[in-house]
């Protein structure tokens, strides 16, 4: 009872966040007769310019591309008494109001994106009515052969309505399906997200024909990233196919000519069929119109109402209770709030993420990790050609006050309490640069060999 008001019992997680939410308002605003009747305004200057010191060391730590640089933002933010779970958290959490208010609208065409050393093109279209104040749906959209970024980004602006962002990078080829081609769609990506207001949980990843292909390839590898996929006239090599798993929530939306004369209508057909075996989420529409110029390989205006309101309808689950991976070795990165660590031999890919000329790829030697909440506080885990493996977890997950159970192909491989901290929390939202996905706590787990 605080003045008269009797608050209800919460569960421990919605007290956090609501502890939380009382932090964030004294960092952001710090109001005058907060604890006290009448400060100082001298006391009260130095006390709002304190906390925004902690929300810009936050901030300048996550937006810092430089590792070198990061580290000591890092250290200085763990020496701050102020820089408690909750007070972090908060600043993570919050949006940026100021983030796109003097960014332009409409269509951009040709704006850089750097990817490595290099310096590569994409186009943008923001519609006129957007708000810096409101999140948007963000679609990535790759082009065929002989197409650019901004021969797509003027095709498909006009098909999206006002409430969606539209980003088409341009690469040499459409050779999607190499490592700088992966990289480049991740990076447009960020630079979007860095300068306008993108809702993580409906970002969509769509391409036509070798874009199409890339829809596939780099959406198995990144899906807990996506909202949805919807490649078109596109297709994967059958030795990928291991990687469709990686789509347990991840939904589909397939668009294929029946008379396509480039990409095989089968290309599609047979991914369909495996995603089904899977009981994973797919939506198929095969047509039957041909085009005069393009023949069966295009995508038909008729087929867009149905695929803009399928993207409206699209909104990931950040934390889902079971997630699937399949990796490569080149690809032991975080995949929601797993990771594998360390493998057997397996498959490792290069520049080209479709080789089959490889033996492990040909064989489909890959490690495979699956891993579900199955009651309160623990964790079944089942795994192939794993040695080590992380958990990254979180209040939506488990309840991190109480000890935790792992189980890893039948044994128990952990049982106790997990150390929550402001480390893991601030590493882990830097690489992610995911708001919805927050983990302050981090879990790696040994994998008994197998007799």
């Amino acid at each position: 009872m605080v003045d008269g008001m009797r608050f209800p019992h919460l569960p421990w997680p919605a007290m956090m966040r609501l502890l939380g939410l009382l932090t964030a308002l004294l960092i952001f605003a710090e109001p005058a007769g907060f604890g006290e009747a009448c400060p100082e305004p001298g006391r009260r200057a130095g006390a709002e310019a304190s906390a925004r010191t902690l929300l810009n060391l936050v901030r300048d730590y996550l937006d810092m591309k430089d590792a070198g640089r990061a580290a000591p933002l890092l250290a200085e933010i763990l020496r701050d008494p102020r820089a408690t779970l909750t007070a972090v958290e908060a600043i993570l959490r919050a949006k940026r109001p100021d983030q796109s208010r003097s960014a332009p609208v409409g269509l951009q065409p040709d704006l850089p994106v750097r990817v490595g050393e290099q310096i590569l093109r994409y186009g943008l279209y923001v519609p006129p009515s957007y708000r810096p104040t409101k999140d948007y749906a963000l679609v990535l959209c790759l082009h065929g052969a002989g197409f650019t970024g901004d021969a797509y980004l003027e095709r498909w602006q006009t098909r999206l309505g006002e409430d969606y962002l539209l980003a088409c990078p341009t690469f040499i080829r459409a050779s999607w399906w190499t490592r700088t081609g992966e990289e480049v769609v991740l990076a447009t990506m960020r630079e979007v997200q860095a300068r306008y207001r993108v809702d993580p949980d409906r970002i969509f990843l769509t391409g036509m024909s070798n874009g199409g292909i890339g829809t596939w390839i780099i959406g198995v590898h990144h899906a807990t990233v996506f909202g949805g996929l919807a490649p078109m006239a596109g297709g994967l090599d059958e030795v990928l196919f291991p990687f469709l798993e990686n789509l347990r929530q991840t939904p589909v939306y397939v668009i294929h000519g029946a008379q396509d004369q480039v990409m095989p209508v089968d290309l599609s057909r047979s991914i369909v069929k495996e995603l089904t075996r899977l009981g994973y989420p797919v939506v198929y529409r095969e047509h039957d119109r041909v085009h005069p110029m393009a023949g069966g390989h295009f995508f038909p205006r008729e087929e867009l109402p149905d695929l803009v309101a399928w993207f409206g309808a699209r909104r990931r689950d950040p934390v889902p209770r079971r997630v699937t991976v399949v990796r490569d070795a080149s690809h032991l990165t975080a995949f929601g709030w797993v990771r594998i660590d360390a493998t057997d031999h397996i498959a490792a890919f290069t520049e080209d993420l479709t080789s089959s000329r490889d033996e492990a790829v040909a064989k489909r030697i890959y490690a495979r990790l699956d891993a579900e909440i199955v009651a309160p506080n623990r964790i079944e885990v089942q795994t192939d050609r794993v040695r080590r493996f992380s958990l990254f977890l979180n209040d939506q997950l488990v309840d991190l006050s109480k000890p935790i159970t792992i189980v890893a192909n039948g044994k128990v491989a952990f049982e106790g309490p997990v150390t929550s901290s402001v480390d893991t929390l601030l590493r882990e939202a830097r690489r992610r640069q995911d708001p919805h996905m927050l983990f302050p706590a981090l879990l790696s787990v040994s994998v008994e060999r197998r007799p």
